[in-house]
């Protein structure tokens, strides 16, 4: 008798842990299912600190300067500088470049004189160090003129370059860069770029700025038979927001076609990609950690009378994407981040452009390389 209640109460265990289990399978599919539009609005507050605390550091205020030129470098476009794409095809290493550059008061009364002519090597290193003014950069058009207050400036503003290789010619370039950049004493982040442009593989360029507050903002963009486009914030590994864009040509007569978007704020990803059956794009699908949301349903809303249409983005102004919550109710990526999005777009344009690397490290380098090898 013992024996048998033994055994009907193992049949009863296991039938209640079966029907429990089955209930909390069903109750996670549905938690999941409702949490998309929590998980949305979790994404985007976390997205509105992270750019808080960007905007807010020493490190967005040196890539949020801007200059009034390009400077010599390529990095950004191939008609930067007529005197790098009209020069024979030439290398300036770290090791040309290398020692400690501090800036100098001068008078100069011509107008944009020799960058080079308001620094002086007064040490030597491995790395190439300019150091200047913190406000010489915030306002780089004095850094062309002489003023009488110059000589009570302080070379607050140390750009440490520990990588640094540019090998240039008429119509293409390979660029790899990393500096450490300090102000006040106090690191602000650091800085990788690498970039290159061939007739062959087209245009290519990386800049990654790693904050000292432990965020990281990088962005990627090509061109070519492939365009990718990939705007990333980060922290400690984890994906903050992440939009990235892929379209490929068929042949040179054909245009680009979107082969795969996608979009990341926190936890939520939604994704398009290829249909092969009819070499279309797939409805978007929605994921909260990394479960589908079948219920939800994605909208693109694409502006085609920009410019450019080569590359379809929210960071971009030309993609908007308007998403159907279970509940019926519908929201746009650009409502959901309000005023974010706009500094979301900044931070890249900024980190594109970077101007204190490009139209000041590059100027000295420039001049540095070119006055070594005239003598």
């Amino acid at each position: 008798m013992k024996t048998k209640s033994y055994y009907l109460g193992l049949v009863l265990l296991g039938f209640l842990t079966w029907s429990c289990s089955n209930k909390d399978e069903a109750g996670l599919t549905s938690a999941s299912q409702g949490s998309l539009k929590i998980a949305m609005n979790t994404g985007a507050q976390n997205l509105t600190t992270a750019m808080s605390a960007i905007t807010n550091s020493k490190g967005y205020q040196v890539l949020e300067s801007s200059g009034p030129t390009l400077g010599p470098s390529l990095v950004k476009s191939a008609s930067s500088s007529t005197s790098f794409v009209s020069a024979p095809q030439d290398t300036i290493p770290l090791s040309a470049i290398a020692g400690i550059y501090d800036y100098k008061a001068a008078k100069y009364k011509k107008w944009r004189p020799e960058l080079f002519n308001f620094f002086a090597k007064t040490g030597t290193s491995t790395d190439f160090i300019v150091r200047l003014p913190e406000s010489k950069v915030k306002n780089p058009g004095s850094l062309f003129r002489f003023t009488p207050t110059d000589t009570t400036l302080v070379n607050n503003y140390v750009i440490d370059v520990s990588k640094y290789n540019y090998n240039f010619g008429r119509f293409l370039w390979n660029y790899d860069l990393t500096s450490t950049i300090t102000i006040d004493n106090t690191e602000a982040g650091v800085l990788n770029i690498q970039s290159s442009n061939n007739r062959t593989d087209g245009y290519h360029f990386m800049s990654d700025f790693a904050f000292a507050n432990g965020y990281d903002a990088k962005i990627v963009y090509s061109t070519g038979d492939t365009i990718l486009s990939d705007y990333n914030i980060s922290k400690a590994g984890a994906i903050i927001f992440e939009e990235k864009f892929t379209s490929i040509k068929a042949d040179a007569a054909s245009r680009h076609r979107e082969k795969e978007y996608s979009l990341t704020i926190g936890n939520v990803t939604v994704v398009r990609s290829p249909t092969h059956a009819n070499n279309g794009l797939d409805s978007a699908k929605v994921y909260v950690g990394g479960v589908l949301q079948a219920k939800a349903t994605v909208k693109f809303i694409d502006i085609t009378s920009k410019s450019d249409t080569t590359e379809f983005s929210i960071v971009g102004h030309n993609r908007d994407l308007q998403i159907t919550f279970d509940d019926g109710t519908t929201q746009t990526v650009s409502q959901l981040l309000g005023s974010t999005i706009t500094d979301v777009r900044t931070l890249f344009t900024s980190l594109r452009q970077v101007y204190f690397a490009t139209s000041v490290v590059d100027w000295v380098a420039w001049d540095i390389y070119m006055n070594k090898k005239n003598m």
